[in-house]
């Protein structure tokens, strides 16, 4: 089974406006609600495998309700500790010329007693998981080493981790070697301190987080793909051109496809195969975090990589 955290989840509300532009009155031609947060796009992906997996992290108020509801409607198990606060929404805005605009509010205030709660069920609940993804951004009231926390638990009953994070939650979160990582280019010149220009100095700064004992790290490139990290070897991804519709939740998604292929056991080009074709194929949806499980195997066909030693 895989456990997926989602430490401040929201209510994703996506519109579709023609021509949006500030200080303007619009009318939406769409609008979709969905239940929201990177640890709970990948949890919907996970379970389009049909792997068991079960999503906690915090949930408050009527928003958190409507979150339970639709995962208890997608027969999506979950484990959510209960809070005071309200559960946060993220506004996207998608005009007719692709551009977006997105508007995300903080998150509630998660007390001293609420993250008690939460250390007590994560202890319990990953027993009977062999993996833990967790992902995106810290709520208000948590330290900036609460990931490196979990790691540290999760070392303890010998899980593989899987951190999706950024900023200093992220850098913290690495000094406890979690099992893979996944900073796209912009977070790793920010661990390593340095502007990265091309893929020697990708590789450069990945083999400065695999000497701190992760496993696996990717790199993702946005449209170009990504780049991924193992042992003594770097392997270039390269994924065909699609008709992207949506490509938020590409990241989550490619999270989801790296945790199917471990929980599977698959060799590791298999891996990267899944995980970048989970990432395209959830860039042609219209909804965040959701695959076609037949385009995901189109893609894999078409997928290149390139393996070469580190220098």
């Amino acid at each position: 089974m895989i456990l997926t955290i989602t430490l401040n989840p929201s209510i994703d509300r996506r519109y579709i406006v023609d021509g949006f532009e500030k200080g303007e009155i619009f009318r939406t031609k769409e609008v979709q609600y969905t239940p929201g947060g990177k640890g709970i796009n990948v949890t919907k992906v996970i379970k389009s495998f049909g792997e068991l997996v079960i999503a906690t992290g915090f949930l408050g108020g009527r928003s958190g309700e409507y979150i339970k509801d639709e995962l208890d409607s997608m027969d999506i198990q979950h484990n959510f500790v209960d809070i005071n606060g309200e559960t946060r929404s993220c506004i996207a805005i998608l005009s007719d010329d692709k551009s977006q605009t997105e508007v995300l509010e903080g998150g509630p205030n998660i007390s001293e007693k609420e993250m008690g709660n939460f250390y007590g069920m994560y202890s319990e609940a990953i027993r009977d998981c062999e993996i833990i993804c967790a992902s995106g951004s810290l709520p208000k009231g948590l330290g900036t080493d609460t990931y490196r926390k979990l790691i540290d638990i999760a070392r303890e009953h010998d899980k593989k981790f899987i951190l999706d994070t950024s900023g200093e939650a992220l850098k913290l979160g690495i000094e406890g070697a979690p099992f893979l990582v996944k900073p796209n280019k912009e977070e790793l010149e920010k661990l390593v301190g340095y502007t990265i220009s091309n893929e020697d100095e990708i590789a450069e700064g990945a083999k400065h987080l695999l000497d701190k004992g992760i496993n696996i790290v990717v790199v993702s490139l946005g449209s170009q793909g990504a780049m991924a990290f193992s042992g003594d070897y770097a392997y270039k991804v390269k994924v065909p051109k699609v008709n992207a519709v949506n490509p938020v939740g590409s990241g989550d998604s490619m999270v989801a496809g790296f945790a199917v292929s471990i929980l599977r056991k698959y060799d590791f080009e298999t891996m990267l195969r899944l995980a970048a074709a989970c990432g395209t194929a959830n860039a042609m949806e219209k909804e965040t975090g959701k695959v076609n499980i037949d385009n995901v195997k189109k893609i894999m066909r078409d997928i290149k990589i390139e393996k070469m030693r580190i220098k």
